[in-house]
């Protein structure tokens, strides 16, 4: 079986008990609204879940919906094209495009990544690309870093990911997933625009336009 289905069935599949296992280290926030009673000797219950009509509404939290955005799809079969050529999923490497830069090719983040898949200087010079903002170099290169990596982990898409975000060392050190909150709301993000993407339409293989 291909790599890249494997990973797909993993991601779906393990998603679950891999959160329990790492005691909620990657759930999701659950949302709730408060609920408030004060019994007869004046103590006050709180609850999320009301079992008597006594409780009443006091505080109703903002639901936070994941948008997706536009669908940039001048960057589809460069992505699609990469995907291949390292045996990925097209749906993963652009719900990380979508996680790291919103498809913005000029964005450079609070500690110097830049382009797309929002590579680190080093990592660019690593994997020969010499312009980050460059869709297509950026991609290129992003995708080929995510394959050594997923190579390097032994096909573990979640510590893949995680050394993408946080680096290979930060892996190492912690022995897992490390305790990041920046790097657990990355792996969330991704997660969920991968099932996101999954859910469109497949693209052709670009191997067949024709160049015309």
């Amino acid at each position: 079986m291909r790599l890249s289905k494997i990973i797909r069935k993993n991601i779906i599949f393990f998603i679950f008990p891999l959160a329990l296992i790492m005691n909620l280290a990657l759930a999701v926030p659950v949302l709730a609204d408060i609920y408030k009673y004060v019994d007869e000797k004046g103590v006050a219950h709180f609850t999320n879940v009301p079992t008597d009509a006594k409780f009443k509404l006091i505080l109703k939290e903002k639901r936070v919906q994941f948008h997706l955005g536009p669908n940039f799809e001048k960057y589809d079969l460069m992505i699609m094209k990469a995907a291949k050529k390292y045996d990925l999923d097209y749906a993963l490497i652009k719900a990380i495009i979508k996680a790291e830069s919103n498809f913005n090719p000029m964005a450079i983040s609070r500690v110097g990544a830049r382009g797309l898949m929002q590579l680190m200087p080093k990592t660019a010079y690593a994997f020969q690309v010499n312009d980050s903002f460059h869709p297509e170099d950026n991609i290129e290169g992003g995708v080929r870093y995510l394959r050594y990596l997923v190579n390097l982990f032994k096909g573990n898409l979640y510590l893949a990911l995680a050394a993408y975000n946080a680096g290979e060392k930060a892996v190492y050190r912690y022995n897992g997933i490390p305790p990041f909150q920046e790097t657990r709301t990355f792996i969330r993000r991704v997660v969920r625009y991968f099932q996101e993407y999954s859910a469109e339409p497949p693209l052709s293989d670009p191997s067949t336009h024709s160049t015309d």
